[in-house]
């Protein structure tokens, strides 16, 4: 049974893979704490990009000889494979580690195996502690394992009464200043972000993150079945990579020098499975989607919306557009139904995080 210590060892754990969040894709975020055999800790670390060394070296390296009959408390499973680093599960061995705890199974079958290696060579391996907490934290990349494609989490912005704009569609600002300024976080924490042609043409959003130190730029998607943008678009300019996904038969021609991608036409305009597809295949392992309603419809139809992040501000329209389009649902039984996980106050605004009752399925 896990002690309080145990329990106090992991949960910094998680809180050491959240650093990587934003960095290491397509790799997973992952944690460890090395304690000493006395059970003070010796070191820790946290996987800190793709192709670097992985959490347990990094931990293993800052307690150096104290490792030796001690316990490493990891968020995943030690990896037990050699890619562009060796296997977590070796490296712990070498440092005589005489104990393992790890929060969840590595579920890739080119990573997995760590524990039986460990176990093997007389390591004692306990596993599942906090593992709901650990998922929470690494489920991007668990969602792009299990379902093979990107996690997608759904952002918008609403007044109480659920207006994204006003009756002549203006929007700026409905929400505070730092409510945006979370937002960027979110941004900073995505592979990539996801806007329809309507939101580009209503807004000319630049999609880029700022005033988050140090962060990546994910890659700014648009999807423009006609290929109808303009050429001088803030999205296309040089602060972030950007991929145009247009329709088989669009003529692209008008825009030299800009990266395009054709994609099957599907229910509600181009095929959300082929864009998914599409940017899994690039190593995208997490979304977020800034479209409007029209696009978030679409993703809600094509089961492809894992959690949903609302800013609500202290605002009320009467009218003006929804933040959801149609999304297949004609009566309350089809309704896309929330479990809340969290609820915070932002500046004046209350930011409500979900996901959906039912988990996606695989296709």
């Amino acid at each position: 049974m896990a002690t309080a210590a145990d329990t106090a060892a992991m949960r910094r754990a998680i809180a050491l893979a959240a650093r990587g969040l934003g960095f290491t894709s397509p790799n997973p975020v992952v944690g460890c704490v090395v304690t000493d055999a006395f059970g003070q800790i010796a070191g820790t670390g946290w996987h800190q990009r793709a192709g670097g060394p992985h959490a347990e070296v990094h931990a293993l390296r800052e307690a150096g000889a104290s490792a030796r009959g001690g316990t490493a408390y990891v968020t995943l499973e030690p990896c037990d494979h050699t890619g562009r680093t060796g296997p977590c599960s070796r490296a712990l061995i070498e440092a005589g580690v005489e104990r393992v705890v790890h929060a969840v199974a590595d579920p890739t079958p080119q990573a997995s195996g760590g524990a039986d290696t460990l176990r093997a060579a007389g390591v004692r391996v306990e596993s599942g502690l906090l593992a709901a907490e650990a998922e929470a934290g690494n489920i991007a990349w668990l969602t792009s394992v299990r379902l093979r494609r990107p996690h997608v989490r759904w952002k918008y912005a609403a007044t109480l009464d659920g207006r994204i704009a006003a009756r002549d569609r203006t929007s700026r600002w409905i929400t505070s200043p730092e409510a945006r300024a979370d937002v960027h976080r979110l941004r900073a924490e995505a592979d990539a972000v996801v806007v329809g042609s309507g939101t580009l043409a209503a807004d000319d959003p630049h999609l880029a993150v700022r005033g988050v130190d140090g962060a990546s730029q994910p890659l700014r998607v648009v999807l423009d079945t006609h290929a109808v943008i303009r050429p001088d678009a803030r999205v296309l300019d040089d602060a972030a990579p950007t991929l145009i996904a247009v329709g088989e038969h669009a003529d692209t021609a008008r825009l030299p020098g800009v990266e395009t991608v054709r994609l099957p036409a599907g229910e509600r305009g181009l095929s959300v499975h082929a864009l998914l597809d599409e940017l899994h295949g690039r190593g995208v392992r997490s979304v977020l989607l800034e479209g409007g309603p029209t696009l978030a419809g679409a993703f809600v139809a094509a089961g492809a919306v894992d959690q949903v992040v609302a800013y609500l501000a202290p605002v009320l329209l009467g009218a003006g557009p929804a933040a959801l389009g149609d999304a297949g649902i004609s009566t309350i039984g089809e309704a896309f139904r929330l479990e809340t996980t969290d609820t915070v106050r932002i500046g004046p605004d209350l930011r409500i995080t979900a996901v959906p009752v039912t988990a996606p399925k695989e296709r």
